[in-house]
């Protein structure tokens, strides 16, 4: 059977007028299943959206298409945003020092951070701690960051922030437009560009409903899998972090979904999140500067390397930059996607890029998530890969 026959005549005739190729929509759409089968994988949405509309999109295993993923580190891309409409509003710039609008955020030698170190996660507090004690209440959350202290000098070394560089860029948020940071994602950001189901906590209210709620699957690679893998030997259990089992379950019930965890607490179905980064392409509400969205999209503000991999991070103002090195699939973005392509993936294997060369944005999102990263990883950047193939090479045909 054709790998095209995985889709219905209507889907092909749209894939088509998109300029994709069927027969590798649905070679996307067979790698993605087979690990539902396998059961590897739980359930999965897949969504590719092209010049300002979705494509195609699919739901695979136990789930529904109105079924909405917690998506975890792609919501850095959503406070990322809010930052750069203040930004755009002369509210901020990438200098502003956060001591400058958070008061006692600068103790401890904090006072140097600035918009960009926080965005380039540079800010030298990777694992500062702020958990479900602090971050229901925002005078908690300003005390917490007013106690934390330096891992290193700011600005000088790049590693992760999982979420402690973005709760502080939430308070920039309310602090300058004098409003909830969830209302203003909400109001500035994802209404306009009519995102319905792209939701980071409850603004005004709205309800957290129709999350899938987190699988946690399979076994952590030993260090020969992972020195197999990457060339670099490794005891993964050492390096998670905050980006624990427990910690992932944790942030995915209901009452923290609420709260709108700025480094990982969105929710969103996987054709809404591919029309947010067709946002970021194309900017159709004019919400941006260009020259600020240009920082945010294109412009390599961080190429220190990154600890656990050893080559430059790629950091944009807010997300990733696959580049030329050829290590761009480890950077979540495939083999095949062109140096320019930008976006943010986020723990259990979510994907979600876009591409200014050929204007697709690819998400996919699922609730299992594999401790055997090295399966995960392989998973992702095979779809990545597959994702970026489908324009077809001859657009007549």
């Amino acid at each position: 059977m054709a790998q095209s026959e995985h889709l219905e005549a209507e889907v092909v005739d749209r894939v088509r007028e998109a300029g994709l190729d069927p027969v590798k929509v649905g070679g996307l759409v067979e790698r993605a299943g087979r690990d539902i089968t396998e059961g590897a994988v739980g359930s999965c949405q897949l969504a590719i959206a092209r010049h300002g509309d979705v494509v195609f999109d699919v739901t695979l295993g136990s789930a529904q298409p109105e079924d909405r993923f917690v998506i975890f580190s792609c919501t850095k891309a959503l406070v990322g945003a809010a930052v750069w409409l203040a930004m755009s509003d002369g509210l901020l710039s990438a200098d502003t020092k956060a001591c400058e609008v958070i008061d006692g955020f600068g103790s401890n030698g904090k006072d140097v951070v600035t918009v960009q170190i926080l965005l380039t996660h540079t800010a030298g507090i990777p694992t500062a701690p702020m958990g479900p004690a602090d971050w229901h209440d925002r005078e908690s959350r300003r005390h917490r960051m007013s106690r934390w202290r330096l891992n290193w000098e700011p600005g000088t070394r790049f590693e992760y922030h999982p979420t402690a560089a973005h709760w502080v860029l939430a308070e920039l948020v309310e602090s300058v437009f004098g409003a909830d940071y969830r209302a203003v994602v909400h109001d500035r950001v994802l209404e306009p560009l009519g995102l319905e189901q792209l939701q980071l906590g409850s603004p005004h209210g709205s309800p957290m409903i129709g999350v899938r709620p987190v699988l946690i699957t399979g076994a952590y690679p030993t260090p020969d899998e992972l020195e197999a893998a990457i060339g670099i030997r490794l005891d993964i259990t050492e390096l998670l972090g905050e980006v624990t089992d427990e910690a992932k379950v944790l942030l995915s019930e209901p009452e923290n979904l609420a709260v709108g965890i700025p480094g990982g607490g969105a929710v969103s179905t996987a054709s809404n999140l591919a029309m947010f980064y067709q946002g970021l392409l194309s900017d159709p509400a004019g919400l941006w500067d260009p020259d600020v969205l240009t920082m945010a999209t294109s412009t390599v503000l961080c190429d220190l390397p990154d600890p656990m991999l050893g080559f430059p991070a790629n950091r944009s103002l807010g997300l990733v930059v696959a580049g030329d090195d050829g290590n761009a699939p480890f950077r979540g973005f495939g083999h095949t996607v062109s140096p320019r392509t930008f976006g943010h993936n986020g723990a259990g294997g979510q994907i979600a890029y876009a591409d200014p060369d050929t204007g697709l944005s690819f998400v996919y999102l699922t609730d299992s998530h594999d401790r055997n990263l090295v399966r995960e990883w392989k998973r992702s950047a095979s779809l990545a890969s597959r994702a970026a193939s489908c324009i077809r090479a001859d657009p007549s045909q």
